[in-house]
């Protein structure tokens, strides 16, 4: 076994660390760009609500139906539907599921973005103009990402509590007052802290490798689109790295 797959890692991981370095470096210049953090605050924020309406609610009814299913010949009381649905979705499927989603839509985005801007020369132009290319571009999608997928998470979890207890009357499992009764008995409110902290680093993952990986593209059309499945890729395996890393830190 050759050590090429491993240091490649290493060497990936230094990249990047230089690269938030710097994003990092400019955090006084959000002020100066303030117009593209609100661009990016309404692009990663308001224009990501439908989709993350849609994959919430079906992950609500999903979870919802086979939670049934697998209590449905049980002595247990409806209520229990309620009670092991909602903080399953508070802890993991609200923060989860709308990460995954946000990943591929918000992180291809970015890396194409940045990507073709790179290919075409943009960035150079920038930079020829004296404008710190990485605070301009960099920076306010990171800060956009962490502000934003916390109230991301607020959203998936109403929409997917709502759905989840519809889905269990309409089906006639139980009562949407005995589902929401059920999640008020267990109901903790750690559990609502430990999304949203999830969100956040969910937030940040998902745009500053979509950063980083924009930003080092090389090789034309060919290379954007590379970069873009890295992103995807690369993000998604550390939302659930972190996901697995917070779980043992916080619970």
């Amino acid at each position: 076994m050759t050590l090429t797959g491993p240091l490649k890692i290493f060497e990936s991981a230094g990249a990047y660390a230089i690269f938030i370095a710097k994003a990092f470096r400019s955090v006084g210049e959000v002020a100066v760009f303030k117009k593209s953090l609100m661009r990016q605050l309404l692009h990663i924020g308001v224009e990501s609500i439908p989709v993350i309406i849609l994959a919430s609610a079906f992950a609500g009814v999903v979870l919802t139906v086979q939670t049934a299913y697998q209590l449905q010949n049980t002595v247990l009381s409806e209520d229990t539907i309620g009670s092991a649905v909602i903080p399953t979705l508070m802890l993991e499927m609200a923060a989860l599921v709308p990460a995954l989603v946000l990943a591929s839509k918000i992180g291809a985005s970015i890396a194409a973005e940045i990507g073709t801007m790179r290919v075409t020369e943009q960035i150079d132009a920038l930079e020829s103009m004296g404008i710190n290319s990485i605070g301009y571009l960099v920076l306010p999608r990171i800060v956009a990402g962490t502000l934003m997928f916390p109230a991301i998470y607020v959203v998936s979890v109403v929409v997917s509590v709502v759905a989840g207890g519809f889905a269990g009357e309409y089906l006639g499992y139980l009562s949407f007052e005995a589902f929401i009764r059920g999640g008020r008995e267990f109901f903790q409110p750690f559990d609502v802290y430990y999304g949203m902290t999830k969100m956040i680093a969910f937030g940040y993952l998902i745009t500053s490798i979509a950063c980083w990986k924009g930003f080092t593209t090389q090789g034309g059309a060919d290379g954007v689109g590379r970069s873009t499945t890295s992103a995807v890729v690369v993000s998604c395996v550390n939302i659930l790295f972190a996901d697995y890393v917070l779980a043992e830190l916080l619970l």
